[in-house]
């Protein structure tokens, strides 16, 4: 491979990472302006990062695995259904208080940030 050849693959690779850069801006963007975005009920704060031991399905409280979280449990009250009444998934609440929502595989779909911590109402989806 040449040198020009070397050049133009560089600058290819530069070009779409600055279009995947901006296109993250652009949705962020648009995020903020339908959801009111502060600190409190930010993905970037801690207490709400899927980062954070207390959000992830890692933690047993949040696990597909406890009996709590499982579709086969009967009497559980956090499951999430869809609107023909089947079964999506469950919320788990963490000790700061986000409520977490997970598919029927424990994967983190969302979250409602802590209402004591000024994080409001929303649901934010990934």
């Amino acid at each position: 491979m040449n040198a020009k050849q070397n050049t133009t693959i560089t600058a290819l690779i530069l070009g779409a990472l600055l279009g995947a850069l901006l296109g993250a801006l652009t949705s962020s963007t648009a995020l903020a302006q339908s959801q009111s975005l502060n600190y409190n009920n930010s993905p970037l704060n801690y207490a709400n990062s899927p980062l954070n031991y207390n959000n992830s399905s890692i933690n047993y409280d949040n696990s597909p695995l406890n009996y709590d979280n499982s579709p086969l449990n009967y009497n559980a009250t956090n499951g999430v259904y869809d609107s023909q009444g089947n079964r999506t998934g469950y919320t788990t609440v963490s000790p700061e208080g986000v409520t977490n929502i997970f598919s029927q595989d424990g994967t983190r779909s969302g979250y409602i940030p802590a209402p004591e911590a000024g994080g409001g109402t929303e649901l934010w989806l990934k």
